[in-house]
């Protein structure tokens, strides 16, 4: 099939039919064996019709595998530094696409254009690290314990990869996966979250037009139980790496486990914001406001708990419910729109459950807690920016994860007692504190029980070159970005070489 097939525009308010997509397999556009599609639909507006994309199911995912493996056996002989030029390349043309990628983006997804702008951008910079890995796949060379022996460590791949991936970043966390892999020499099929398909295509495309060949990365769209559940346990795929929900990977990380496969999961987060009563307030408000309602809160790395010092607790709730209210929630598409629409109905049907929740328990519901209905955005999935104030640590809307525009604020003695509170949780994905006391920043680094830690930021910016991923529920131990995902793709071989034309028996051949 002719990639003009993706390109042309989708029409949206006449007559003209929505645009299908097929699944990547084997280098070629091909429908899914079902005979099945599904359709991808703005959640601001529902009305518009994204595009329509395909319903695979097992068949498809074992031919994309089969593929995969297939461009194995020659990709892993290309020279990391040839493979590496590709996804340079591919770098360019995202520059040079970035601006349409964003709106298709916000289209499907819902997030704000500059937003979705940062998502395409977030994956440009992660095609440019990870050409430069291509030339620093470095291994250590070590003296041997015995004389004329030659001993090193090498990376290799690891072979077919499978790749699932949610909606939230759907751009941005798809080249997380796919471009260290393939610079390591491996090969991927991915499946994107059915309710953003598009702009995994989009990044897949990119990537086909930049020289990638063809079997190396393969797409198949669908839903979790028809593809996620083929890919994990295919015995030919090799590793899996699935960012989701904390029960999705507990399913997932088993499952891999049964035939040995490598497994990274990125999963769930509960994250907490401590601002202190020498914080700079203006700073910490903006801060708070950015992290708790940025992606409508449909971040892994929300600021979804604010704990706040008792001696500013009354002003920083007064001024931070106050900019809550002034958001202006709308369509993405509209430049001066600050909050989007949550990604679905069950999505927002979760975030309005968990109001009545925070009420039953006790919080003081401060602002927000409704769903939008009216005028612009009747079509939409739209709910107001929610802030519950007083809570208690232990209630539920402290604890669980919600992904929606929920904040819950929470007061506290002082630092280790907000530590204390932070630590307290099934989750250990970010973190953050606001001071000017360094020595309070260094003991919150050291003490806070998390993956990440900013200091005078909110819990969300995390930065491509440095290793993305948490501690407890939040995942399994592996990390996404910089070094930490060539360490993923890739497999250690010790290597000796034995120039002294006899045998060494190693440890029994030791000089006394």
């Amino acid at each position: 099939m002719a990639t003009d097939t993706l390109t042309a525009p989708v029409i949206v308010g006449t007559a003209t039919r929505p645009k299908i997509y097929r699944n990547f397999i084997d280098g070629e556009w091909v429908e899914a064996s079902t005979g099945e599609t599904f359709e991808n639909r703005n959640p601001a507006d529902t009305r518009d019709v994204v595009g329509i994309f395909q319903k695979s199911g097992k068949a498809d995912v074992e031919a994309a595998v089969d593929a995969a493996k297939r461009a194995f056996r020659k990709w892993r002989l290309v020279p990391a530094p040839r493979r590496a030029e590709i996804v340079y390349r591919a770098a360019e043309m995202l520059m040079e696409r970035k601006e349409d990628y964003a709106r298709d983006m916000t289209r499907e997804m819902g997030k704000v254009l500059k937003e979705t702008r940062g998502d395409v951008q977030e994956a440009i910079d992660t095609a440019y690290y990870m050409a430069g890995e291509g030339r620093r796949m470095f291994g250590p060379t070590t003296p041997s314990e015995l004389p004329n022996k030659f001993a090193m460590a090498v990376r290799t791949p690891i072979g077919v990869c499978a790749m699932i991936t949610p909606w939230n970043f759907p751009m941005a966390i798809p080249s997380w996966k796919l471009l260290p892999a393939i610079v390591c020499g491996n090969t991927c099929v991915i499946k994107p979250a059915q309710d953003t398909p598009l702009s995994t295509f989009n990044l897949v495309r990119t990537l086909a037009d930049a020289g990638v060949p063809k079997g190396v990365i393969n797409i198949v769209t669908g839903f979790g139980s028809s593809v996620g559940t083929p890919m994990t346990e295919h015995p030919e795929v090799r590793a899996v790496s699935l960012t989701g929900s904390t029960e999705v990977g507990r399913i997932v990380g088993t499952s891999a486990a049964k035939t040995f496969k490598h497994c990274s999961l990125e999963l769930g987060g509960k994250n907490p914001m401590i601002v202190l009563d020498d914080a700079n307030l203006d700073l910490a408000i903006e801060g708070g406001l950015w992290g708790g309602f940025g992606t409508t809160g449909q971040r892994c790395t929300a600021t979804s708990r604010i704990i706040v010092q008792k001696g500013i607790y009354g002003e920083f709730v007064e001024r931070y419910v106050n900019r809550a209210k002034s958001l202006k929630v709308g369509n993405g598409l509209d430049e001066t729109v600050e909050m989007g629409p949550a990604i679905n109905a069950s999505q927002l049907g979760t975030d309005l459950n968990y109001v009545e929740v925070g009420r039953s328990e006790g919080a003081k519901l401060k602002c927000g807690g409704n769903k939008l209905t009216k005028g612009e955005y009747a079509n939409g999935y739209f709910m107001e920016p929610t802030v519950f104030i007083d809570v208690d640590p232990k209630m539920r809307i402290a604890q669980e994860e919600i992904f929606g525009p929920v904040v819950s604020i929470i007061p506290c003695d002082n630092l280790e007692h907000a530590i204390e509170i932070a630590n307290n949780i099934e989750y250990g994905l970010s973190s953050a504190l606001y001071t000017k006391d360094v020595n309070k920043a260094f003991s919150a680094m050291r003490d806070l029980h998390a993956g990440i830690t900013y200091i005078n930021a909110p819990t969300i910016g995390a930065e491509v070159h440095l290793p993305f991923g948490g501690v407890k529920a939040t995942g399994n131990g592996h990390r996404e970005g910089g070094i930490g995902a060539i360490d993923f793709y890739t497999e250690w071989k010790s290597v000796y070489v034995d120039y002294s034309d006899r045998l060494q028996k190693a440890q029994i051949d030791r000089p006394e």
